[in-house]
């Protein structure tokens, strides 16, 4: 006979679904609406996470969360706004209905590159957006976010870096300097939040076949395909599972930082294509 109802001391009686809600892990993901982040959404929408996915891109956002409670009957909740507006990103989180309030895992992943050129060519505006999405849109979620994981001192924050945070290639200049950044930022939200209980992890990917490229080669299909030719990269869902698998360790262990590569590469710009 099943049992409708749990008494469970000094908080009351729950019902057998308000107690699988209390233990679903609530994820709070950015630019969710393609590549890694969209993979992430939907590894941990198939491990029964409830989801608020955030991206600038409404129908694409809208579309994923149809197909995520539909696959997998995942709660989702989705925002839509532009990391790089602070007001926005304030705005969104204060609009969090209680429920969704308690957010055990934020995902930075939102970022990109735009062009590729030497520092004397480039251009002011792929400049801006870069550092205004890598840097400055990382700090404004993880500022109206890690509070609330501080008053319940618990959490996991999970910044995407990339290997242009661990060393500087040709012609990467801006985006090498914005993802050493995050880098840098990993480690000092890690040093801050340690004493709250909340763990940080920073994820760097090599090269992975993902948006990036055709963003970074503006729009040039051909060049970001030529990229990725004559060796296996690494996928969206590849780093996913990273994502998916630092948030399943025990309460007393963190990876503070993760670097992940194709075989086929052993530095940015070392790359076996044979």
């Amino acid at each position: 006979m099943p049992i409708n109802f749990i008494l469970v001391p000094l908080y009351g009686v729950f019902t057998e679904n308000e107690i699988f809600k209390k233990m679903q892990k609530t994820v709070f993901i950015t630019g969710a609406t393609s590549g890694i982040g969209h993979a992430t959404a939907r590894i941990f929408a198939k491990n029964g996470c409830r989801l608020i996915i955030t991206g600038r891109r409404e129908e694409r956002l809208n579309n994923l969360a149809l197909d995520l409670k539909t696959a997998y009957e995942s709660e989702i909740l989705p925002l839509v706004f532009d990391v790089r507006d602070n007001n926005a990103v304030q705005n969104a989180v204060d609009s969090l209905p209680a429920e969704w309030r308690n957010i055990d895992v934020l995902v930075n992943n939102a970022g990109l590159a735009v062009g590729l050129g030497p520092i004397q060519d480039g251009v002011l505006d792929d400049w801006e957006r870069m550092i205004d999405t890598n840097i400055k849109g990382l700090l404004y979620i993880t500022r109206s976010i890690s509070p609330l994981m501080i008053a319940r001192n618990n959490g996991h924050i999970i910044n995407i870096g990339s290997i242009a945070g661990k060393e500087v290639y040709p012609n990467g200049n801006v985006y090498c300097a914005t993802k050493h950044a995050v880098d840098a930022l990993s480690k000092a939200m890690r040093t801050d939040m340690v004493k709250h209980g909340i763990k940080v992890t920073q994820i760097a990917p090599g090269a992975a076949e993902t948006e990036f490229s055709v963003v970074r080669f503006k729009g040039d299909q051909t060049a970001a395909h030529n990229f990725y030719k004559g060796f296996n990269p690494l996928t969206g869902e590849d780093i996913a599972s990273l994502v998916y698998y630092v948030t399943t360790l025990p309460a007393h262990v963190c990876i503070n930082d993760l670097v992940v590569m194709p075989t086929a590469q052993a530095s940015a710009t070392n790359i076996n294509r044979s």
